[in-house]
């Protein structure tokens, strides 16, 4: 058994919050804020000596649904359990801890997770993604970020009070021997050829420069950016992108980026994105490597486009069983949803019921996703791009339907225990997938940037 803080109740002014989040945990001076019921509940935890004559880490707490009003709760901290809260201590041996930003569900950081590194943070301003990252974490016995999840814009955090917030967190965790990275992928539609294509002037194409300059004020040890290729092979998008990494190399980091697909990882997706890497130029001390070593390959499966040569099945007449080819199983859609069990998996309910186009989903050829929308998957081949949004339908191989959530979830090469919480609204559920990273390409990076920041003495 655990031994947890105990939790002593106390008055403080309450400050009005960028957003009005479904949970707000979140740590600043000493002080764990949280929803509960109908009310903020703000607790200062002390420590309380545990077996062994250990101390418990503090805890992070986790609320639910209600609106801002300030009170406090009974002094029994069994009523706090009682409430549905999570409460986790937190540890890690990870020599590397990481700051999340455009969490979505946590697909990048689970990656990262199962590569050796500790998600110390994490920031999300849809609140229905935080439920699920909360809820995800839950059902695979994960610890919450132990610094708390952050339900607001990134832009918040650039403000002087939240700033000085986070560089006291960053300077604790670097006194407690870890060097610190920020990871995430800014929302992509204005650089998407198939979105809006605004550019950096959009509402979401201006927040790769609010993580840009974030990443500058703080000044983690390691940085890592993703997003849509969009921003790499349009030109005019090019050349923000050109000018973000130049401002990144000016303060002081050596810069490499790379334009990766998902399937090179051994996700059964074509789904390419463009990945910037930079770390300080003193990390490593002695055993500082040049960036031109970095390794983006470590853990690829197939180089460069050698995945695509196969002899991959076209179409086949909606209905009737076709042939298995001769192609790497592991790369098919069919693979994904036996291994992840999604016929019996939690989600697999999750799916949208056509009104009037079940007629038009009979029509369609198994492995035609020739259109932007209603693109049916191929059993036996890769899915295209998960994105589930702008119209855009993706229909089961061989079912009159539109896939599910436990499908969509299979193709991202998610852990089969990783799940969705039955709260989060049926849109948001196939958003959040959809922006996500696929875990095993989130992994392999994670995996080359491990190599790079603690090489070995050769």
């Amino acid at each position: 058994m655990h031994s947890y803080a105990s939790f002593r109740p106390i008055h403080v002014s309450c400050r009005t919050l960028s957003c009005d989040p479904v949970l707000l945990c979140h740590r600043a001076c000493g002080l764990f804020v949280f929803w509960h019921n109908l009310h903020v509940v703000v607790c200062r935890a002390h420590s309380e000596v545990g077996p062994n004559n250990s101390r418990a880490a503090s805890p992070v707490l986790s609320g639910i649904r209600g609106p801002a009003s300030l009170s406090f709760v009974s002094e029994n901290p069994s009523l706090l359990l009682n409430s549905h809260l999570i409460f986790m201590p937190q540890s890690s041996s990870s020599k590397h801890a990481i700051f999340s930003f455009f969490s979505g569900a946590g697909f990048l950081d689970l990656g990262f997770e199962t590569a050796g590194f500790d998600v110390v943070f994490a920031n999300e301003i849809n609140k229905e993604f935080v439920t699920g990252y909360i809820h995800s974490r839950k059902t695979m016995n994960l610890p919450l970020p132990s610094l708390g999840i952050a339900c607001d814009s990134i832009d918040h955090h650039l403000t002087p009070e939240a700033s000085e917030s986070m560089t006291s967190d960053i300077a604790s965790v670097r006194k407690a021997g870890q060097t610190v990275g920020f990871i995430g992928g800014p929302p992509c539609p204005d650089f998407s050829v198939g979105g809006k294509n605004r550019g950096h002037t959009g509402d979401n194409g201006r927040l790769t420069q609010s993580y840009v300059d974030l990443i500058i004020k703080q000044k983690p040890d390691w940085f890592l950016f993703e997003n849509v290729k969009g921003l790499w092979r349009t030109k005019r998008h090019r050349e923000f992108f050109d000018k973000m990494q130049k401002k990144l190399e000016v303060a002081g980091y050596s810069v490499t980026s790379k334009l990766l697909n998902s399937i090179q990882f051994g996700a059964p997706q074509d789904r390419d994105r463009i990945l910037m890497f930079g770390a300080q130029r003193k990390i490593g001390g002695k055993n500082t490597q040049k960036i031109d070593q970095f390794q983006w390959s470590l853990s690829m499966i197939h180089n460069e486009r050698t995945a695509f040569d196969f002899d991959w099945p076209s179409t086949n007449e909606f209905g009737k069983k076709p042939q298995k080819p001769k192609v790497p199983d592991y790369l098919t859609v069919e693979h994904w949803f036996k291994k992840n069990k999604v016929q019996s998996h939690p989600n697999t309910k999750h799916c949208f019921i056509p009104r009037a186009a079940l007629v038009r989903f009979q029509t369609i050829a198994e492995g035609d996703d020739s259109k932007k929308s209603f693109k049916r998957l191929h059993r036996y081949r890769y899915s295209p791009t998960a994105c589930y949004g702008n119209n855009e339908v993706h229909l089961h191989p061989y079912e009159a339907r539109r896939i599910s959530v436990a499908e969509a979830l299979a193709i991202q090469t998610l852990p089969c225990e990783f799940q969705l919480p039955d709260t989060m609204t049926l849109s948001a559920m196939f958003k959040t997938i959809g922006n996500g990273v696929p875990y095993l390409m989130a992994k392999g990076i994670a995996a080359s940037i491990l190599d790079y920041i603690q090489p070995t003495n050769k």
